[in-house]
């Protein structure tokens, strides 16, 4: 959720990729920089994605006054041409371009912190040549640390190019600190050397270089970056197997000739030819064959579907064993695939409200520490008088103090959890719903479809005076002609025990009643008690059948009562246990249904269902979620129908079961693709494991802060404590940030 004012209509939203951002302080500038074009109702920067949200009026807006603003801000937007493949190839190359540099670094920082640090280990022989011992030859030992030091700033160029270009703008980030320090260090010991140079004053060599620090600084930094990359470009994973499930060709019929083109070039109506072991490159209706196809990779279901003309294949299932040629219906972007990772995609891009915080404190954080810093060094030497302990004061508090950890908190650990949840079969389509599912106080479930199959099934036969099969034969026989569903499960029934069915004449449907018909020359009828039996009165496991929430059918021939068939929408195998471990977790469950009260209680019971609500229209649903959230019960609705659309808009989490209509999906925040209720649970736990997560990588990086930049100040050291050196500032400010992206890739090991 956002405090910005309501968008007007005409309002279109973008996503830019960019390019140039290396810490929350940069995101803060880009996000800064979209929000000041006129047109731009809001903008969202995440630094772990690298992408930018924008809301914009395109009649006051364009996009290429979106891009000037990025690039006037010192960074860069990506073109969206580029395919996942490229990017993919383009992440390898910038995981082997930071391991180069790091190369590089240590290649020549080893080196000169053994010059620098080496004859000052005491009780420890280390060989040394004496032709570089401070000593004897401090000209030699300053100037070979110089030409040392050299590659390795070099190598680190972009942080003084992009630190300083911030700085200029008034807009400093983590770069800025690590720039300002290293030039601090670099130009006073390029002073102390001129003046050994010059003067002959050899005991600067001990005591007034710091390019050990320089080299070991960036080093280390650089060390960070690499770490940060490779754990960066995992985060990305889930997405590019998503992606890569789909298959790059397809084999098409046009004017008679078979075509194989690129899957993205498909245009809706071709008709496409799959062979058996084949995956789907779109979305479609089968019009020629008949085939099994392996949906598990949507559905979660290892068995494979029967597919025959009129039904619906989707991009990326696989054929198993029949050839068929179907209609594209989706193409592109709009098949269900891409749909699944464009949500997860958006969702790994979006902010949770919690992220907001270290967004805020990120803006400031930067020029408060440089103050910081400055004040701390100045205090130092106005009490000790030396320029050379005040600079180190100065050095330690910029390098520990970069945010880069704080930055990667949040995103870091929202990518795992979204890209985690789209591998179990559960899509977050944000970041704020992630964040509110974990607070659910109260479940609402639909009945038809979601906790129930939706399909009803023959669940009792009652013969009286004549065997279960022939009761069931007639019965089915009967129901043949009817299209009611209740008699079509009958009729279901049948076939499965491989039942011959007999002709029936004079077929006659009563509406709202039952059906009758000549059956080997008997009147058969079958239908409620009323309709059966007219003003007698019916058997009394009518009644209790009734109870149990089944509706039971009487049958009889010529007058006489054969039997009881009961039907019921038998609820789905993983109901009852989903609910369980709800209310183990402490969450209040409810059903809503617009049955009558007596089905709906024995649905409820059997389900284990805290709270029933029968009788309820589609608009009544949605007075019930707003009844829950009224009292302050965080709310989430699970639905499937047309029907759900508007309750699962209404609660703070909507939840739809993979199964259920296109518009029922688009209402909700929560989508399950394998149309199984312990998705729900499964949910709830990811988020909360997301959250927890967040929390201690927040804790993480604030109790750092807080912590080391006393430290790095000289507050210990005043007392008789230790200082911190700026090489050990630069090693601990690169763990932290490792340390967060490694805690929120730990994600990956959630199971559900």
């Amino acid at each position: 959720m956002t405090d910005s004012p309501e968008a007007p209509d005409s309002c279109q939203r973008i996503s830019l990729k960019i390019g140039g951002m290396t810490c929350a302080a940069c995101a803060a500038n880009v996000q800064k920089a979209l929000s000041k074009v006129e047109g731009v109702s809001e903008a969202a920067v995440n630094i772990a994605t690298e992408q930018a949200a924008v809301l914009y009026d395109p009649e006051k807006a364009a996009k290429s006054q979106l891009e000037q603003a990025v690039k006037d801000a010192g960074y860069y937007v990506i073109d969206r041409a580029m395919s996942a493949e490229l990017e993919r190839i383009s992440k390898q190359k910038e995981i082997r371009r930071q391991k180069a540099k790091l190369i590089v670094a240590l290649c020549f920082a080893v080196p000169v912190f053994y010059i620098a640090m080496a004859p000052m280990i005491p009780f420890v022989a280390l060989p040394y040549p004496a032709t570089l011992h401070p000593d004897l030859h401090p000209e030699l030992f300053a100037l070979c640390q110089l030409v040392l030091v050299l590659p390795v700033m070099g190598v680190g160029y972009r942080f003084y190019t992009g630190g300083y270009s911030a700085l200029f703008r008034l807009s400093p980030n983590m770069d800025s600190l690590v720039a300002v320090s290293t030039t601090a260090a670099f130009l006073y010991s390029l002073y102390s050397t001129i003046r050994i140079l010059l003067f002959q004053e050899g005991h600067l060599a001990h005591h007034g270089l710091y390019f050990e620090s320089v080299a070991v600084i960036i080093a280390l930094i650089l060390l960070g970056k690499f770490l940060e990359a490779r754990s960066k470009g995992k985060t990305g994973e889930a997405i590019r197997a998503l992606m890569s499930l789909a298959p790059k060709t397809a084999r098409i019929l046009r004017d008679g000739q078979e075509l194989e083109l690129p899957a993205d070039e498909v245009l809706r109506g071709d008709r496409v030819l799959i062979r058996p072991g084949e995956r789907m490159p779109v979305d479609g209706v089968v019009t020629e064959g008949r085939t099994a196809v392996d949906e598990s990779m949507l559905t979660g279901e290892s068995m494979p579907v029967e597919k025959n003309p009129g039904d619906k294949v989707y991009a990326a299932t696989i054929n198993k064993n029949g050839s068929i040629v179907y209609t594209a219906e989706r193409v592109g972007e709009d098949t269900a695939l891409s749909q699944i990772v464009r949500m997860v995609e958006e969702a790994a891009g979006s902010k949770a409200p919690i992220a907001h915080l270290a967004d805020r404190i990120s803006g400031i954080f930067t020029p408060a520490v440089m103050a910081i810093a400055l004040a701390a060094a100045l205090i130092w030497y106005f009490v000790k008088g030396d320029l050379e302990f005040s600079l180190t004061i100065f050095i330690s508090v910029l390098v520990i103090a970069c945010p880069c950890a704080l930055g990667l908190a949040t995103p870091t650990a929202i990518i795992v959890g979204t890209g985690k949840g789209a591998q179990l079969g559960v899509l977050f389509k944000n970041a704020a719903v992630l964040q509110a599912t974990h607070e659910i106080h109260t479940v609402i479930f639909d009945k038809t479809g979601t906790i129930t199959q939706g399909q009803p099934a023959l669940r009792d036969v009652i013969p009286y005076g004549i065997e279960k099969a022939e009761l069931l034969r007639l019965a089915a026989s009967l129901e043949k002609s009817s299209e009611h569903p209740l008699g079509q499960a009958i009729v279901a029934s049948a076939e499965e025990q491989g039942l011959d069915l007999l002709p029936a004449e004079e077929f006659l449907a009563v509406t709202g009643s039952g059906v009758e018909a000549r059956i080997s020359g008997q009147t058969i009828k079958i239908g409620n008690p009323a309709y059966v039996l007219g003003e007698a009165a019916p058997p009394p496991e009518v009644r209790s059948l009734a109870k149990m929430g089944k509706t039971p059918m009487l049958l009889s021939a010529d007058g006489a009562l054969k039997g009881i068939l009961a039907v019921a929408d038998p609820i789905k195998e993983t109901s009852r246990e989903a609910v369980a471990r709800l209310r183990e977790m402490g969450i209040e469950t409810v059903m809503l249904t617009g049955d009558n009260q007596q089905t709906a209680d024995a649905v409820a019971r059997e389900a284990g269902i805290d709270k029933v609500r029968a009788g309820v229209l589609p608009g009544g649903k949605v007075e019930v979620v707003n009844h829950y959230r009224r009292a302050s019960h965080l709310t989430a609705m699970v639905g499937d129908g047309i029907n759900d659309a508007p309750a699962l808009t209404a609660a703070d989490v909507g939840i739809a079961v993979g199964s259920g209509t296109d518009v029922a999906i688009e209402s909700a925040g929560v989508v399950l693709v394998k149309n199984n209720l312990m998705d729900v649970v499964t949910a709830i736990r990811l988020s909360r494991a997301t959250i927890r997560n967040i929390k201690q990588n927040l804790f993480w990086a604030f109790c750092y802060n807080t912590l080391g930049i006393p430290v790095a100040a000289g507050l210990l050291y005043a007392f008789g404590g230790p200082l911190l050196n700026p090489m050990l500032a630069a090693a601990a400010m690169s763990l932290s940030s490792v340390c967060v992206v490694t805690n929120a890739l730990r994600l990956n090991r959630f199971q559900g």
